[in-house]
């Protein structure tokens, strides 16, 4: 299969099954056009009227045969069987809830106030020691596994968070393990101290800060009322300034009142930050309609062409990979939640992912049991692209993977329903994405 369209100048052709990109030009455009498959093509090829004398289409099937021939062209692959066989879960990430509490009030925020429904609760240190146990002893064979600190506010909880550092860090030889650790914070309450921790220990760091001052005070905001930005900004410098080569993102959300988000994204860029996350926000009164939908399409195809030109940022949506794309099992099924990723409660109480906390179907067990549900995880594994519906002929499918089973199980019902909103918005991303890589490369004389 392939997928044909036409944007910011160029014709591009994604072969799905490789990921290879190809720029036809016109005449070749058109052939691919009316041949979706390669049944069509030889089809078309035996019977298209320009192929007596006509140079150019002659050519232009010349080439498609000998880029069909090179395997890069109506490709084939093959996909494992994904059983989900019930048979002993194996993590690789767990995310502790260290606060379900926060001290902001965001008004699109998804874990009611960063409470999830469930009242404000500090994650106690006996708690985060049996989490990081259960992770070491889960983790099977992988050498590298991953601490996720998350809340609600985990800054709340942070002597917690440096005990657990701590404890992770004296276990982890014990089992042969190398533990990293990431931190979900919204900057409020960053001091030089908690700086110096973060900076040292945190292998990654997200930032909350939506944007433009006037943006972001209008959802991030105090009880009271007031706004974040002023009390965010100087601290989330500071600790970006201090992350040297460490990873780090500036992760902001943008909703049905900032459709020009760019704006947003220019203005985190102007202010030196090299790492940037703008998502669109999902459900609730906030989420967009179909047309401030077709309003973000727009302007993410306008924002493409001034992204692929400059190469002072990155924008998390339009980084693609190309050239190091992920084993199939990951195009097939990503996020690995409930498999090989969850979250843990400030009870102790183990849910399939982060956004699903709280959820009775996607409860997997408690930190004090010490066992995972093996029924939930096969059903989690079994929810991929080869088993959802509207994924499997979907052009997208290896690059989303299926999409975010949260936001499908919140919009649907169900984890094999993915949100039609969220697909819509997700392919015009991978396609601006693939007509920067496309701009890139014929700036770089690489024009195939």
């Amino acid at each position: 299969m392939i997928h044909l369209f036409r944007q910011n100048g160029f014709n591009i052709c994604l072969d799905i099954n490789s990921g290879t990109i190809h720029l036809p030009d016109d005449t070749a455009y058109d052939i691919l056009s009316r041949c979706p498959a390669p049944a069509d093509y030889e089809k078309l090829k035996n019977t298209d009227k320009y192929m007596a004398g006509n140079a150019e289409y002659d050519q232009a099937y010349s080439e498609i045969d000998q880029l069909i021939g090179e395997g890069s062209l109506f490709s084939s692959i093959d996909i494992p069987e994904i059983d989900g066989d019930d048979s002993e879960v194996v993590l690789k990430a767990m995310c502790l809830h260290m606060a379900h509490a926060c001290n902001l009030r965001c008004d699109y925020c998804f874990a009611g106030d960063g409470e999830y429904s469930g009242g404000r609760k500090l994650m106690p240190f006996d708690v985060a020691k049996k989490a990081v146990d259960l992770l070491l002893s889960k983790s099977g064979a992988k050498r590298n596994v991953e601490i996720d600190f998350f809340g609600g506010e985990p800054m709340l909880n942070f002597d917690v968070v440096r005990q657990t550092v701590a404890y992770a860090l004296g276990e982890q030889d014990k089992h042969g393990k190398q533990v990293h650790f990431t931190i979900t914070t919204n900057g409020t309450i960053l001091d030089d101290e908690s700086c110096g921790f973060i900076n040292e220990h945190m292998d990654n760091v997200v930032l909350s800060l939506d944007g433009r001052k006037e943006v972001h005070d209008r959802f991030r905001k105090y009880p009271g009322g007031r706004g974040s930005y002023d009390d965010i900004l100087p601290n989330i410098k500071k600790i970006v300034e201090g992350r040297k080569d460490k990873s780090y993102f500036i992760r902001g959300t943008f909703t049905r009142e900032n459709l020009d988000f760019a704006k947003d994204i220019r203005h985190l860029a102007s202010l030196g930050f090299t790492d940037i996350s703008i998502e669109p926000v999902t459900g609730g009164e906030f989420e967009m309609n179909d047309d401030e939908i077709a309003a973000a399409k727009e302007e993410y195809e306008r924002f493409s062409v001034e992204y692929a030109a400059q190469s002072d940022y990155n924008f998390y949506h339009f980084k693609i990979s190309l050239y190091n794309s992920p084993c199939i099992f990951k195009r097939i099924n990503a996020c690995g939640a409930g498999f090989e990723y969850a979250a843990v409660t400030p009870d102790g109480e183990i849910y399939a992912c982060h956004r699903l906390a709280g959820e009775e179907s996607f409860r997997m067990g408690t930190v004090f049991e010490g066992k995972l549900s093996r029924e939930l995880a096969g059903r989690m594994q079994r929810n991929n692209v080869t088993t959802i519906a509207k994924c499997r002929d979907c052009w997208a499918r290896y690059f989303c993977s299926g999409g975010c089973p949260a936001t499908a199980y919140f919009a649907n019902g169900s984890i094999s329903m993915p949100d039609d909103k969220a697909c819509e918005l997700q392919k015009k991303r991978i396609e601006c994405a693939l007509a920067v890589e496309a701009a890139r490369a014929m700036k770089g004389g690489n024009d195939e």
